[in-house]
């Protein structure tokens, strides 16, 4: 008589389909109440068969989104160093950042690349291609004339009232109305900071920061304050009350939240709080940069700094370019008490964006299709950043300190004994490998031991010898440091 529990029989039935690969890495297991009613057991019965696979190192829980299948084991790489808070920030100045980035994209341009690993968007196979195809056909079937039509203003109708839907789910309230749909996040950042701020005035950022917004302040002529920003939990809030009572005119912060490009950290929600709090406290505009929230792990959306304002004191911005389709260049705003400001803004600056692409996103958008294809590029992308961890992990030398985000689609890497990243940067050029050297994403000094690396791409053997040479060229220019010190 075989007298093995219950609860055992199931969970070697399931480490089966984990082992015959049914059951993938990083895919949800079925839920408690599932497996009860599948099988026939108790509450009881089913979280000890969970408990069971989960001890022995097969699933993992993630908070409010059940139990998953587990990925391999966290690379043994200690993360970047923390920025000193107790330093004041530098002073403010006007962003320099333009030609030093625009000679590292010109460069990029000049040679044939073989690897890019310097962007931060995913491969087009792991975007919903087909379906947004069928979409638009559909689209412009049931709606010929919108190609000879004026757009209404703001955006179509349609696909302003799913976004605002859609942001219920992070803790927004929006009418339809309050969304203006954008050429991508750029231009969204474009408008909140030409609605709240005047050439010469000074804009809190955090640091480092995506090269594109020191690239926008610099042709706005806004002088750039750069604010330490942890790998873990964000921006300072204690350097940026710092900065607050010494300089006193800062007009605007802004920030990304959830997985900070390049950093790739997650602002805690007290932390967010805390922050719109401040802000709002010594009448500072915060911009909020959120064209990542939909790449965290598990299916419980991360809440927006939006969600904490009460008085019209932050602008969403937000993007469907990393999630959804970077062909589209689809991105909305909400403004709050600069909406209207905003409005005319963009009527001035571009006019409304074309309907044809915004009707098929809306449509893709609005069915079940979208939180699939969301699923599915999550799972991709948390396998590919571990992949990518793990070759670091045995490529480069020690020394070597690494971000590990739950979540996003990209690494930041600090490099062993203050090597210049831009030598790196050179060397893997001359073989086709393209990466984005620290040293883009601030308007100092102080990262350009750092580089950016892309785990958009699915892990190739390409992949794989681009990174293997990156940590020969890292392991050569330790030995040379190694000699000369």
């Amino acid at each position: 008589m075989d007298s093995q529990p219950l609860y055992r029989k199931l969970a070697d039935h399931y480490l089966g389909a984990i082992k015959a690969g049914s059951l993938a890495q990083g895919e949800r297991m079925p839920s408690v109440r599932s497996m009860m009613r599948l099988h026939g057991v108790s509450l009881s019965t089913a979280l000890q068969t969970c408990r069971q696979l989960e001890s022995a190192g097969w699933i993992e829980a993630r908070p409010r989104s059940g139990y998953f299948v587990r990925g391999p084991e966290r690379v043994a790489l200690p993360p970047p160093d923390e920025p000193d808070l107790l330093q004041p920030p530098d002073p403010a100045q006007y962003v320099g950042v333009h030609a030093r980035v625009s000679e590292f994209i010109a460069q990029g341009r000049r040679h044939p690349v073989r690897v890019n690993l310097s962007g931060a968007r995913a491969a087009p196979e792991l975007y919903p291609a087909e379906p947004l195809r069928a979409a638009s056909v559909r689209a412009l079937r049931r709606h010929p004339e919108m190609l000879v039509r004026a757009t209404p203003a703001g955006g179509n109708a349609l696909f302003r009232s799913v976004l605002a839907k859609r942001a219920i789910a992070a803790g927004m309230v929006l009418s339809p109305d309050e969304v203006t749909v954008t050429h991508g996040c750029i231009e969204a950042l474009n408008l909140a900071l030409r609605a709240v701020s005047q050439p010469g005035d000074t804009i809190a950022v955090e640091s480092p920061t995506f090269y594109g917004l020191l690239q926008i302040l610099e042709s706005l002529g806004l002088r750039a304050l750069e604010i330490p920003t942890s790998a873990s939990t964000g921006i300072s809030l204690e350097a940026l009350e710092l900065a607050i009572q010494t300089y006193g005119n800062i007009k605007a912060a802004v920030v990304v939240p959830h997985f900070q490009n390049p950093l790739a950290c997650l602002m805690p929600d007290a932390h967010k709080q805390r922050l719109v709090q401040l802000c709002a406290r010594h009448a500072i505009a915060l911009i909020e940069d959120d064209t990542y929230s939909e790449l965290a792990e598990g299916d419980v959306p991360l809440t927006a700094l939006k969600a904490w304002d009460h008085g019209g004191n932050v602008i969403h911005c937000a993007s469907l370019h990393k999630t959804l389709a970077p062909g589209m260049r689809l991105g909305w705003m909400t403004a709050g008490r600069w909406q209207a400001k905003v409005a005319m803004l963009k009527y001035a600056q571009t006019r409304d964006n074309e309907e044809w692409s915004q009707i098929a996103a809306a449509e893709f958008m609005a069915s079940s299709a979208y939180d699939r294809h969301l699923r599915r590029l999550r799972t991709a992308l948390r396998r590919q950043r571990a992949r990518m961890a793990q070759a670091i992990a045995a490529y480069f030398p020690l020394g070597t300190r690494l971000t590990m985000p739950d979540g996003g689609m990209t690494l930041w890497l600090e490099l062993p004994h203050k090597l210049p990243a831009a030598q790196v940067f050179d060397a893997a050029l001359a073989q086709g490998i393209l990466v984005a050297p620290g040293l883009m994403f601030s308007n100092s000094n102080r990262f350009d031991h750092f580089l950016r690396i892309n785990c958009g791409l699915p892990y190739s053997d390409d992949v794989d010898r681009a990174i293997r040479y990156l940590g020969r060229v890292v392991a050569d220019l330790s030995i040379r440091a190694a000699k000369a010190a």
